[in-house]
């Protein structure tokens, strides 16, 4: 029983054409390795780093561009692009690795049901034991493909280098690993001058920390985004200068007030019927009790519409695979997807009090739904581009990665 028009719901992600998952299949295409299409029409180039920064929503970057002065010089040039559905790390970071939307590459959201195992697993840190990283995620990598053709390096947090994430998603070529910011960036130069042709992935998560500790609107989050911009203007002056140098990221943040982080496993009516609870506060999977009736579901889908009809958009699972905001679906993949999902539209997130730790309500900054500030993240080119490139790019290697 659908209650929301789904012309009322923001477009799904442009998936094969303008999110986080054409970003690594497009520098490849651009690098000149065959089977990928340069969707992004990136510039002909030997070398190649892209710069992911965990939290750095486009709205972001322009309303704080005065403490960004690096950036705000790109920022003009900027190509708005969508983050994956939900707009998480998980997701979006599986996206970038596999080039494929979350339907397939199976990461649909912070924590899912595990099918198998009748349970909800976390898809990040705190990875479950019983689940595969290899088996979750079974498709080739974009770094295992590339490998094969030239250097790969991805360049991190040295506790990265065998997280389950990153076999699942990430896996191939050469990790380095190094504490700090600026141990990082000497590594990256080196790596980069180090061959004549190479992709390269660096990741930075620091701001993606302060906005959920402080919040986006803090001073703490606005300090951390100027040290991020000192350390990529330095960045982009220790590669080679035929590197062309990306930045975007994976979601955007929105702040959420203690007032408006609500309990929702508080309201008896919200929870009958459903047997477990997954996904983000701002994008929740509701995965119902198998035996419950046609009309019970509705019930309860009903009753979460006259709760937060108003300040969420609630989505029957076939719906939202019909409006491809997952894009594909497999069929291993389509029971991970909660059979009723809830997305913020406005400044609440919605937490299940018996399921996550308290220390979840002190989170200020949020994300996973489909709201502008948290889908639309930025793809800026720093510095200069390679000498005899151009933004258009060549479109080398027309087939879709």
């Amino acid at each position: 029983m659908p209650f929301q028009h789904l012309e009322r719901l923001p477009p799904a992600p442009a998936y094969g054409t303008a999110t986080v998952a054409e970003v690594l299949t497009s520098s490849a295409a651009a690098l000149g390795v065959e089977g990928f299409g340069n969707a992004l029409a990136l510039p002909a180039s030997r070398r190649i780093a892209v710069v992911m920064v965990d939290g750095l929503g486009l709205s972001l970057l322009r309303k704080y561009a005065a403490h960004a002065p690096y950036l705000r010089e790109s920022l003009d040039a900027a190509r708005a692009l969508s983050s994956a559905f939900p707009s998480t790390t998980a997701a979006s970071l599986a996206g970038l690795g596999t080039g494929l939307a979350p339907g397939l590459h199976g990461m649909v959201g912070y924590d899912v049901l595990d099918p198998a195992q009748g349970r909800v697993v976390n898809m990040l840190g705190r990875w479950d034991a019983g689940v595969d990283p290899l088996a979750w995620q079974p498709h080739p990598t974009v770094f295992e493909r590339v490998s094969q053709h030239l250097p790969v390096v991805t360049v991190s947090q040295p506790r990265f280098a065998d997280s389950p994430m990153t076999r699942a998603a990430l896996r191939g070529g050469a990790f380095v690993g190094a504490q700090t910011i600026h141990a990082r960036i000497d590594a990256a130069a080196e790596q980069l001058a180090s061959a004549p042709r190479m992709l390269m992935y660096f990741y930075l998560n620091d701001l993606d920390k302060a906005g959920h500790r402080y919040g986006v609107d803090s001073a703490e989050w606005l300090r951390t985004l100027e040290d991020l911009d000192a350390a990529l203007r330095l960045l982009a002056r220790r590669v080679p200068p035929d590197t062309l140098l990306l930045l975007t990221a994976d979601h955007g943040m929105v702040d959420i007030p203690p007032s408006q982080r609500i309990d929702y496993s508080e309201r008896a009516d919200l929870v009958d019927g459903v047997a477990h609870t997954g996904g983000e506060p701002r994008m929740l999977h509701l995965y119902l009790e198998q035996d419950l009736a046609v009309r019970d579901r509705d019930s309860l889908a009903l009753r979460w519409h006259e709760a937060f009809g108003t300040r969420a958009w609630i989505l029957p699972r076939d719906e939202a695979v019909a409006a491809g905001y997952f894009g594909p679906v497999s069929d291993t993949v389509l029971p991970r997807i909660g059979d009723l999902l809830v997305l913020a539209r406005e400044g609440i997130a919605l937490l299940d009090g018996r399921r996550v730790q308290p220390a979840a309500f002190d989170v200020v900054g949020q994300h996973g739904s489909l709201t502008r500030a948290e889908r639309e993240i930025p793809l800026l080119v720093l510095g200069k581009p390679p000498a005899g490139g151009s933004r258009r790019g060549s479109g080398k290697g027309a087939g879709r990665g």
